[in-house]
C-alpha cells in the first residue's frame, strides 16, 4: 500500500499485476475502499483482482472520504472524484488507462471519460448503481444524518463514529465523513467545531448535486451521447443496481457492448473472461 496527496487530500492506493493499466473505481458508495473489490456483494465471488491482474496493471484506491484516504467538508461533486482519479494517474505517470467501476464507481468512470476522454482507453461499467429506489435511499441517508446532527451536534457525530466501525451505508447517522473522523484526529477536531447551520447547507447541497436523477448519477446524458470511448456495461438486478440503470447507459453510450447475463450467471469464470476479452480488443 502507498499514499499520495491529491487535491490536498491523502489518497491510499495499491498496484497489482503487470500490463496495460486498469484504474479500478471501487464499489461501496461512501465506503468505496480498495478492499471492496474482494469483500462487497457480487465482487466477493468474482475474484476480479487476481484474474484481471494476470494481464493488466491494476490500480486500486480508496475514494476520498473512504478507507484510509482523507477528506474535506465541502459540497462534493463528481468533478471532485474526477480530480482524484486524474491526479492518481498523473502521480503514477500513466498517460492513458482503461477504467473499471463497480456500483457507484461507474458514475465516476463515466465522469472521468467525459472530462478527459484522451486519458481513457475504454470503460467497464459493472453493475452500475442507479434507479428510483437507489436515489430515494441516498436522500434518506442524508436526512437521517442531518436529523442526528440537529439533535446531537457535530461533536455528537464524532463520538458516535468512534463508538463503532459501521460506515455511512450501514449507519447513516455517522455521515459521509465517518471514516476520516476515525482516522484523522485533526480532522475530527475541526469537524466538531464547524457551524451546524452551514454544515447542513453543505450536506443538503451535496446530496442534491450527487444524486439528482432516477437513473445513473454523474454526467449529463447529452455528454454520454457524444462520448467516443468504448464501454462494456454489465447489469445488476437489485434496488441499488437497477437493470434500468444499466439499460440507460446502453442507450446513452455510442460505443457500447451490453453483456445481457443475469447476475447468477456472472461467475468467477464467466465475468473475468468477458472483461478481459473486451479490454484486449481495445488495448
Amino acid at each position: 500500500m502507498a499514499t499520495v496527496e491529491l487535491d490536498g487530500i491523502l489518497t491510499r492506493y495499491e498496484t497489482v499485476g503487470d500490463g496495460p493499466p486498469l484504474l479500478m473505481f471501487s464499489p461501496g458508495g461512501f465506503d468505496s475502499n480498495l478492499e471492496s473489490w474482494r469483500s462487497v456483494g457480487i465482487y466477493r465471488r468474482l475474484d476480479l483482482v487476481e484474474r484481471l491482474a494476470a494481464r493488466h496493471r491494476l490500480v486500486l484506491f480508496d475514494r476520498r472520504e473512504s478507507g484510509l484516504s482523507g477528506g474535506r467538508v465541502e459540497r462534493i461533486s463528481w468533478a471532485h472524484y474526477v480530480r482524484q482519479a486524474i491526479g492518481l494517474l498523473d502521480h503514477l505517470g500513466i498517460e492513458r488507462a482503461h477504467l473499471m467501476g463497480g456500483c457507484v464507481g461507474c458514475s465516476t468512470v463515466a465522469a472521468v471519460a467525459v472530462a478527459h476522454p484522451e486519458r481513457v482507453g475504454s470503460m467497464v461499467l459493472y453493475s452500475p448503481a442507479g434507479g428510483v429506489r437507489y436515489r430515494m435511499k441516498q436522500h434518506e441517508r442524508f436526512v437521517r444524518h442531518l436529523a442526528y446532527v440537529a439533535e446531537h451536534g457535530l461533536a455528537g457525530v464524532v463520538e458516535l463514529a468512534h463508538s463503532h466501525d459501521d460506515g455511512f451505508s450501514k449507519d447513516p447517522r455517522v455521515g459521509p465523513w465517518a471514516t476520516v473522523l476515525r482516522t484523522d484526529p485533526a480532522f475530527a477536531g475541526s469537524y466538531a467545531g464547524l457551524d451546524v447551520e452551514r454544515y447542513a447547507v453543505t450536506v443538503t447541497g451535496l446530496v442534491r448535486l450527487l444524486f439528482d436523477r432516477d437513473t445513473v448519477p454523474g454526467p449529463e446524458p447529452e455528454d454520454l451521447l457524444t462520448l467516443d470511448v468504448p464501454a462494456l456495461v454489465v447489469p445488476g438486478e437489485d434496488t441499488s443496481h437497477a437493470p434500468s440503470a444499466a439499460r440507460y447507459l446502453q442507450e446513452c453510450l455510442p460505443r457500447v457492448e451490453y453483456w445481457d447475463v443475469p447476475v447468477a450467471e456472472q461467475t468467477g469464470v464467466t465475468a473475468p473472461k468477458r472483461i478481459l476479452e473486451f479490454l484486449a480488443r481495445h488495448g
